[in-house]
């Protein structure tokens, strides 16, 4: 479980059933019958009588929750400790996130916009655990694609923005890049194909540090079948076109965030061009590449406006590889 010093999670019954119908998701009703019915939650009560409930409670509540949404009923979970209700979870998640070889796409069956909005809740409460279980229950609701292209995507768009505008703080923004960052590689890892899948290297390049977008685009390139290597952030040129040559790569893959206009990584998208082996195509996208647009055409790069162009791309090299 994620958790930092502000927002572990203690026994102090301190939350009323109010808060916690917010931050679980859950309506006051539901929490008193699954009180009454299944014992599944003891708050305290203060001493005008009001329910009050821990973090422990708030953080059991929510995987329980998530657990239900991964198909189980409340009378087998209500019994469940922690440990067993995050063990159920995450094997949701990896089962909801694999698919059968060929990429069959199936229905999502939530709304996006709301797990974005309570997301976003979760970020301007500098709850992590929140944050975690809120894209817990978008990826079972979800498709991957579904999941990173609205939840996400416009969730990291939406914090930079409102960081721009003094709404939130930089604790904020890098409490749900820690959160978008574990969830995303979780999805990768799960979506990674079985051997003999073409290979793509992903990473952003020298002076790029924000990493996120990149690891957007590596679990885009995963649920497109493809094998992905994924070396972060700030690679100089020659290293990231060794790793391809050493990787028999078909593609390579960046992702430019940050900033605009920089000479340096003109620089280094023309040393990669060089030093990779010729035959690789090379894929670059990421807020800031249209500013590098001459420069990507120049070294005959493909510019790639979206993880949906994306994969589209991706695709299309697959049915050639």
């Amino acid at each position: 479980m994620l958790m930092n010093e502000r927002q572990a999670v203690t026994d102090e019954k301190r939350h009323p059933i109010q808060v916690v119908s917010r931050r679980s998701g859950l309506s006051p009703d539901v929490l008193r019958a699954w009180e009454k019915r299944y014992d599944a939650i003891t708050p305290a009560r203060s001493s005008g009588g009001r329910r009050l409930y821990s973090d422990a409670d708030v953080e059991r509540l929510r995987l329980i929750q998530e657990a239900m949404a991964g198909g189980r009923r409340i009378g087998q979970l209500a019994n469940l400790d922690i440990s067993e209700l995050t063990e159920l979870v995450q094997e949701d998640r990896r089962e909801a996130v694999s698919r059968p070889e060929g990429g069959s796409k199936q229905p999502a069956h939530g709304n996006p916009d709301v797990y974005l909005a309570e997301c976003l809740d979760a970020v301007r409460a500098l709850d992590d655990n929140w944050l975690k279980s809120s894209f817990g229950r978008a990826v079972i609701a979800l498709r991957p694609d579904v999941f990173m292209d609205e939840v996400a995507t416009p969730l990291m768009h939406r914090i930079g923005t409102m960081w721009s505008d003094g709404q939130l703080t930089p604790g904020h923004e890098h409490l749900a890049s820690t959160v978008i960052r574990q969830t995303v590689a979780e999805v990768t890892n799960a979506l990674q194909p079985q051997n003999g899948a073409p290979r793509v290297v992903v990473a952003t390049p020298a002076h790029q540090r924000h990493e996120i977008a990149a690891m957007l685009v590596a679990a885009a390139s995963a649920f497109e079948g493809w094998h992905v290597t994924y070396l972060g952030s700030d690679l100089p040129a020659y290293d990231i076109a060794r790793a391809a040559e050493q990787t028999s790569a078909s593609a390579i893959a960046l992702s430019i965030t940050h900033p605009a206009g920089d000479p340096v990584i003109g620089q280094e998208l023309k040393a990669l061009r060089h030093s990779a082996p010729k035959t690789i195509p090379i894929l670059i996208g990421g807020q800031a590449a249209s500013s590098y647009r001459h420069i990507i055409d120049t070294i005959g790069a493909v510019h790639i406006e979206n993880l949906e162009a994306l994969r589209q791309t991706l695709h299309a090299l697959k049915q050639n590889d």
